[in-house]
């Protein structure tokens, strides 16, 4: 046991880095998964959970493709149990020196049972719309513990301090709320639209011709707010300019997407990337937010302080 633990990392090194990243590329891959039951009509492949049939927990033959896609994803679901069990393993060692890695991944770890027994539920209730949407948004809460689980792994345990001017982090966190609205009209739209995850699903009864438009009007607010991101970021060299042009590109793509979908009759495989790119939006907004504080005393601060006084001064 003594030669297991001096094994693990005494620090953050590339082990912890890699797991991290690959940690979050899963569970953004298990949305797309999860796109995919439901974009085939896979929903009731496995009719029961945790089994797959009464009899059986793995699926059978005479299931079909159904079958195999939905027990698909629910073993993408074990790898990534998994996968977190290995992240908490890694990090063991650093409790004491880095405690933010210890309790990120152990929150995300808890969180992955929890989308289990959503997931269990979903199917207990024929695919309930609104605990499919309860579905998704534990595995986005899941992807913004897995990108802040990332960032902190490039990153010291130093104290860390303001990186942008407060009326900065306010619009960073104002376009993080609307994101959400987004996603949580998405979700609404979604489960009144065609793509039910079974011929037999309930739909949740709402007008999906008015909640595409409900669903647009915080999506076009975001990008408002995340040009002046950009722009703010630019002028003043913070650090989170990068990701802040990066949620700009992923906001681009995803509006161009929905427009296509909404024209062209919600054809199953644009529906599926926009689900991913929803994660990966969510994503880049998380590491956009990180980005608003550094560790204190290193260089970028100093840019900072000194690009807010010329900004003013002008």
């Amino acid at each position: 046991m003594k030669r297991i633990y001096g094994w693990l990392p005494g620090h953050v090194d590339s082990r912890v880095r890699v797991v991290a990243w690959v940690y979050l590329a899963a569970q953004i891959l298990l949305v797309g998964t999860g796109g995919l039951v439901r974009l085939t009509q896979s929903g009731l492949g496995c009719p029961t959970w945790p089994q797959c049939t009464a009899d059986s927990l793995v699926n059978t033959p005479e299931m079909g493709i159904h079958g195999i896609i939905e027990f698909g994803n629910r073993l993408l679901g074990v790898a990534l149990g998994l996968l977190a069990i290995a992240a908490f393993i890694l990090v063991l060692r650093l409790r004491r020196s880095r405690p933010d890695l210890f309790w990120l991944t152990l929150l995300a770890g808890l969180g992955i049972p929890l989308q289990g027994l959503i997931g269990g539920i979903t199917v207990w209730t024929q695919l309930n719309p609104y605990v499919v949407g309860l579905h998704f948004v534990d595995s986005i809460g899941l992807v913004v513990l897995c990108t802040v689980f990332v960032y902190r792994t490039h990153t010291s345990a130093r104290p860390r301090t303001a990186a942008a001017p407060r009326w900065f982090g306010a619009l960073a966190y104002v376009t993080a709320f609307l994101v959400l609205l987004t996603i949580c009209a998405g979700i609404l739209t979604t489960g009144s639209g065609p793509h039910a995850g079974d011929a037999d699903a309930p739909r949740n009864g709402l007008d999906p011709e008015f909640l595409q438009h409900v669903h647009s009007w915080p999506a076009y607010a975001t990008l408002a707010l995340t040009l002046t991101l950009v722009v703010g970021a630019l002028v003043l060299k913070l650090p989170a300019r990068t990701w802040a042009g990066v949620l700009l590109v992923v906001e681009l793509v995803q509006i161009l997407v929905g427009l296509v979908q909404s024209n062209t009759g919600l054809p199953p495989f644009l529906v599926g990337i926009h689900m991913v790119l929803a994660c990966i939006l969510v994503s880049a907004m998380t590491a956009l937010i990180a980005h608003l504080k550094v560790p204190a005393n290193t260089r970028d601060v100093a840019t900072i302080i000194v690009a807010e006084r010329e900004h003013a001064a002008g």
